[in-house]
């Protein structure tokens, strides 16, 4: 398969990536596929994978730039899934 229709193959967001990534995982632990079939899943999921890779290191890159000091120096500050902003030391 070329370039370009992998790319036209992956979902337009993280999500979409995620629902369809679970679903060949299910499809693949049925053990109902050809082996055909769960390669051409699995080449599939390795696509999804980075695609979805690609997709949280762009949004950590994002979330290192919101949190530029003025003098433009990083504030270092943990991640937290509390969903509490994070604290200034």
């Amino acid at each position: 398969m070329s370039d370009k229709m992998a790319e036209q193959d992956v979902p337009q967001d993280f999500a979409t990536t995620l629902t369809q990534l679970e679903r060949l995982v299910a499809q693949l632990e049925s053990g109902e596929l050809t082996l055909e079939a769960s390669l051409a899943a699995f080449e599939r999921g390795i696509r999804l994978t980075r695609d979805a890779q690609s997709r949280l290191d762009g949004a950590e890159l994002k979330v290192q730039a919101l949190l530029e000091q003025a003098d433009g120096t990083l504030q270092s500050v943990p991640f937290e899934t509390t969903g509490e902003p994070p604290h200034a030391p």
